[in-house]
């Protein structure tokens, strides 16, 4: 009824388990696990999952979705479908394996796949079930589609969750084919962690806020094992990574379905505040500040959303908005990866956003300079 990881394919057991079924194969360094395919039966997963969860040694896993449709070149489903991390034990596991199984009628899912062209015929879920890395580092990066391209890394303290839920601002790197690279530190503020089996959030050290996550060697040899990512895959790749005792792990990579917005310095002016370009284009709306779900019924067609962050749960405001705000996250967090698949402008990290910018005035978001503009009222 299981498939182990390294026989996964796509074919069965959905694109994220498919994936990292090639690249196990290829040698990479992927977190071992086993997959439960499409059409397992439930009855079953108990019984089937009690000798591999002993095979694996019971450590604590990651139980993640890998639908039919997810991690696909027209469509990355990014934080679209559940991530269950820190579980232990078999009635534990068989629950978050069930909660994998819900996920794929979400309404998040559902809006997603919706407003996804070319999506058709009965989704389909399988789960992955992979040993939990403890990463002291973890994050993003981005692969160039040509040899001579750069690679986009973002990192930050702890486990990567903070950082593809846009929940921290982290620190980027650039790293160039001959290795040079450019960093810009973020101000980290809270960092996620793994303690028992439970996930927990929590501030950053006040010595470690302003500190590099990563050392220019080891973002160039983050650098160049993205690049075997895409020389196994083919094509740019979207990659999500983990550093433990200065040892890189593969945790998910898939084609990049939108291309970012380069780096810009506009001109600051009082009116104007300046954040990170998260997906090109310019609107400008009614600002709505969002908190959280008590105010997904205040957004109408045509808003401009502005949030502390944008959750992945919050997927079905992306239909309606015209433009996107967040106070902190970077332009690889599964958000602004859907906002450039829809073509939704986005500014990202304006520290104060939900503070500066007053629900109901008039802004005009810059995705592509970084900028967000107050538009003074029209006298009457």
């Amino acid at each position: 009824m299981l498939v182990p990881l390294a026989h996964a394919a796509t074919a069965t057991c959905g694109g994220k388990a498919g994936t990292l079924g090639r690249l196990l194969r290829a040698g990479l360094p992927v977190p071992d696990g086993v997959v439960v395919p499409f059409g397992a039966d439930p009855a079953a997963l108990h019984d089937a999952l009690a000798p591999a969860l002993d095979a694996l040694g019971e450590p604590p896993v990651a139980v993640r979705s890998s639908a039919g449709d997810e991690d696909t070149p027209g469509a990355s489903a990014a934080g679209q479908h559940e991530t269950v991390l820190a579980v232990r034990g078999v009635d534990q596991v068989a629950d978050a394996v069930r909660t994998c199984w819900a996920s794929l009628h979400s309404a998040r899912a559902t809006a997603y796949r919706r407003a996804t062209p070319g999506a058709a015929g009965e989704p389909v879920m399988a789960v992955l079930v992979q040993r939990l890395v403890d990463a002291q580092v973890a994050g993003v990066m981005f692969t160039p589609g040509a040899p001579d391209g750069t690679t986009r890394i973002e990192a930050s303290w702890g486990l990567g969750a903070g950082v593809v839920g846009g929940t921290v601002t982290p620190d980027a790197y650039a790293v160039a084919a001959d290795g040079t690279v450019a960093r810009t530190v973020a101000d980290k503020r809270t960092r996620t962690d793994r303690r028992g089996t439970q996930v927990v959030s929590a501030p950053v050290a006040a010595a470690d806020r302003h500190r590099p996550c990563l050392d220019d060697a080891t973002a160039a040899r983050l650098a160049l094992l993205g690049r075997r990512v895409s020389e196994v895959l083919g094509g740019a790749q979207d990659v999500e990574w983990a550093v433990v005792d200065g040892e890189p792990w593969v945790l998910q990579a898939r084609p990049v379905t939108a291309d970012l917005p380069a780096s810009a310095s506009p001109p600051a002016s009082p009116a104007t505040l300046t954040g990170t370009p998260g997906s090109r284009g310019t609107a400008t709306g009614t600002a709505r500040v969002v908190r959280g779900p008590g105010d997904f019924a205040r957004v109408r067609r045509g808003d401009v959303l502005v949030c502390p962050w944008t959750d992945p749960g919050w997927t079905p405001l992306l239909h309606l908005a015209a433009g996107v705000v967040t106070e902190t996250g970077g332009v690889l967090a599964h958000a602004a990866i859907v906002a450039r698949e829809r073509g939704i402008p986005a500014v990202l990290g304006v520290p104060g956003a939900t503070a500066v910018l007053h629900d109901g005035a008039t802004v005009t978001v810059d995705g592509t300079a970084g900028t967000v503009t107050t538009v003074p009222p029209t006298p009457t």
